[in-house]
């Protein structure tokens, strides 16, 4: 099942199920996270959360998404408590980019950089054969809900970034129950925008290059991931396709598995608190970056796949406003 977040004429908040071109509302849901908190209540999946509340009126989906009524799949009420995180090194990419990273990692080890030892430890490890963890991988913080902006909207370019660049992803999207267990409501696409060009001047600023916004949606799709999908990542400039490449995930395109990389998230307490909201980025194999494109502001970001209906587009803005050197008061 698809499903989306929307705006009515109104402004009132609904959610709906995709059907083809139609937008189907669920009578009486005005929020993803509380029909997920009712279906943990009643010990039944989303799907069967949704079914239960029969359909309701049929709205046309892209007039919605024309419209710009349609909001994140998920959100919080209180932003602070949607955690933003994510996975990386984990996709083997496509087989011409597989080969020449097992290549690469062929050699003594300790003559990898950090970036190589860690996606050989995912080759060897991140898909463990006997019950229990494999090894664990990447971990980057990203920001908490404030930093997750709506298909359609745009992607603030801060003032001090060097880049901003996208990254076509699929994110795990989960709520927290009230005893501590977290719940996997379902996948969306997402767009896990970062300054590549601060990073590759010293990975140790890989922490400081993935404090961006972010993009999800617009769909968040219930049920297993497919073990192979493929899509399309695109930049547009001036309404020209300035770039596009395809870009694969799933299981069967990755060195972890699932279940290895929520079990590396979720092992901490501190990700365990009732009511949260978790938005996991699993990671990716292509960038236009690394084809040497530069992106600027009016550029827009195009990320689409099948199996996740609409694509998630998202346009890169200049971030207004900004924080001035010496800006800190003191008591």
């Amino acid at each position: 099942m698809r499903l989306i977040q929307y705006l009515t004429d109104q402004g009132a908040r609904g959610v709906a199920r995709i059907d083809g071109n139609r937008a189907i509302t669920v009578p009486g849901a005005t929020s993803m996270i509380d029909l997920a908190k009712q279906a943990v209540a009643a010990q039944r999946s989303l799907d069967e959360a949704v079914k239960a509340e029969g359909d309701g009126a049929a709205l046309d989906y892209q007039a919605l998404l024309a419209d710009g009524r349609v909001l994140s799949p998920v959100d919080h009420p209180d932003p602070a408590h949607c955690l933003v995180t994510g996975t990386g090194l984990t996709h083997l990419g496509s087989a011409d980019t597989r080969d020449k990273m097992h290549k690469k990692i062929s050699g003594d080890v300790e003559s990898l950089s950090d970036s190589m030892k860690m996606f050989r430890m995912g080759l060897e490890g991140g898909k463990p054969q006997l019950p229990g963890p494999g090894v664990q991988p990447e971990w980057f913080y990203k920001g908490d809900g404030s930093s997750v902006v709506a298909p359609g909207a745009d992607l603030p370019l801060p003032e001090f970034a060097l880049d901003g660049g996208e990254e076509p992803e699929i994110a795990g999207l989960y709520l927290v129950d009230p005893n501590g267990k977290p719940w996997r409501l379902g996948f969306a696409l997402g767009n896990e925008y970062s300054d590549h060009v601060m990073e590759r001047q010293n990975y140790l600023y890989l922490a400081h290059s993935k404090l961006r916004a972010c993009a999800i949606g617009p769909e968040l799709r219930t049920g297993a991931l497919p073990d192979k999908l493929e899509g399309e990542s695109r930049v547009v400039r001036k309404g020209s396709v300035l770039w596009r490449k395809p870009f694969l995930s799933g299981e069967g395109n990755m060195s972890h598995t699932i279940a290895n990389l929520e079990y590396h998230h979720f092992k901490y307490g501190l990700f365990r608190r009732p009511g949260d909201l978790h938005v996991h980025f699993f990671g990716t194999a292509t960038l236009s970056f690394g084809d040497g494109i530069r992106t600027e502001p009016g550029d827009v970001f195009e990320i689409e796949m099948a199996e996740f209906g609409a694509p998630l587009r998202n346009r890169l803005a200049p971030a207004r406003g900004g924080f001035a050197y010496g800006g800190v008061g003191a008591l």
